[in-house]
């Protein structure tokens, strides 16, 4: 049990759904007599209320689970899955309606803006009413309070009450308490989220830092694959108040969670888009993009040829267009331009055209892939962009051995891989 962090035993929690208790002593305690004593019919009885035990649900039910000192454990799991609930059975901020948890150590949790907070009280006094709460001395608060300030960057404001903070100053000052204060068992659910970019990969630099060089562990929730890739290296899979599966690799969990994700909430081969006319400009409009196939899953042995059906409305040098292919963990595999930038003799002329793309054969890997159309004018008006109007097309890739693997950021490694051609 001397490595042990955190055990769980059968550990379930029950919620009650609507309205709980009256609002008034008097018929709370009418209720009580009414139905504990008396055995009748709750005259306070919410309209429509049925006693067949279908007002409530489980978010968590019969959970077991182990974490050994300085683990880093990313919990991974849907909206409603139970992930929050069981951050805060840990904490102690809810109590279980059944099992057990026992807890090796302090804790100290980030679970909501502002948690544990005073609005009264400044950022100062807050960080002195954090560390008590962890059962920290007066002087050992102290010496750590420049760090935390500065770490915080809200050194400015240190003195004002917290109550005129933005969300990003409270988790600033709320995770650089948690950091820097002397607790063996760091939560974060989420909250991380709503800082900068830059703070976020701060923090969890410095999360990573207290595992590996502190001993602390870390218990990570958050919908961000790679966040919770580059912090942790176990992973906890979640789903309807029930532990799928912990995995003592990380990659296992967050291939399993997307995969299963994705089979469950769409229609994974979409292998033709058609335009509505909502996409494109005076420049250019895309009319179709697809990939060539007879058969819903691609041949990774044989070249993948993707189809732009588009029309140029006005000819242009600095028009071209990206294919971005990103895999099945939100990750961007690599991206081919097209050959027309910065070519003013072989520039796309006025009227209808199609587009072939072919990828070489053996590129993709036997999984599920997302290619993204991308086009603009250079430095002058964006046509199709990432995540708004661009159109995706999705397919998998069926072979029988993997032959290469893909690890870099699309940008260290901008060569053609692919020919185009164009009519």
């Amino acid at each position: 049990m001397n490595d042990i962090a955190i055990k769980i035993e059968h550990l379930s929690k029950y919620y009650n759904l609507g309205v709980i208790r009256t609002g008034t002593l008097n018929r709370d305690v009418q209720s009580w007599i009414y139905t504990k004593i008396l055995r009748r019919e709750d005259p306070n009885r919410q309209i429509g209320y049925n006693d067949d035990g279908k007002d409530g649900f489980w978010a968590l039910k019969d959970v077991s689970l182990e974490i050994k000192k300085s683990e880093r454990v990313g919990i991974i799991g849907r909206n409603g899955a139970g992930k929050s609930t069981l951050l805060k059975m840990i904490s102690q901020i809810s109590a279980p309606t059944e099992g057990k948890i026992y807890l090796n150590g302090t804790v100290s949790s980030l679970l909501e803006v502002g948690t544990g907070f005073n609005p009264e009280l400044t950022g100062r006094e807050n960080v002195f009413l954090n560390g008590t709460i962890l059962g920290l001395k007066k002087s050992q608060i102290e010496s750590q309070m420049d760090e935390i300030i500065a770490f915080s960057e809200i050194e400015r404001y240190i003195d004002t009450p917290v109550k005129r903070y933005s969300s990003g100053m409270y988790i600033r000052l709320a995770f650089a308490v948690a950091a820097h204060l002397e607790s063996e068992i760091l939560i974060s659910d989420e909250v991380l989220a709503v800082g900068d970019v830059r703070f976020q990969k701060k923090a969890l630099a410095k999360m990573n830092s207290l595992s590996m060089d502190g001993g602390r562990t870390v218990l990570f929730v958050s919908h961000s694959m790679d966040a919770i890739r580059r912090l942790c290296t176990k992973g906890v899979v979640m789903e309807k108040g029930s532990l799928l599966r912990y995995d003592e690799d990380i990659n296992d969990s967050i291939n399993y969670y997307l995969e299963e994700n994705i089979v469950q909430t769409s229609n994974r081969n979409v292998l033709r888009w058609t335009n509505d006319g909502s996409r494109g400009n005076g420049y250019f409009k895309p009319n179709a993009f697809s990939i060539k196939t007879d058969s819903e899953k691609i041949d990774g042995t044989k070249p993948v040829l993707i189809e732009i059906d588009c029309t140029v409305e006005e000819e242009s040098k600095d028009l071209y267009f990206e294919l971005c292919f990103i895999s099945v963990d939100n990750r961007n595999i690599v991206f081919t331009a097209s050959p027309f930038f910065d070519k003013k003799d072989f520039m796309l002329k006025k009227g209808n055209h199609k587009l072939l793309c072919s990828v070489p054969a053996n590129f993709f890997n036997t999984k599920d892939y997302q290619v993204e159309l991308r086009a603009n004018i250079f430095k002058k008006s964006d046509i199709l962009v990432t995540g708004t109007t661009a159109p995706s097309l999705f397919f998998t890739v069926d072979k029988k051995q993997n032959s290469c693997r893909f690890e870099r950021s699309p940008f260290e490694n901008c060569a053609p891989l692919s020919h185009w051609d164009a009519d």
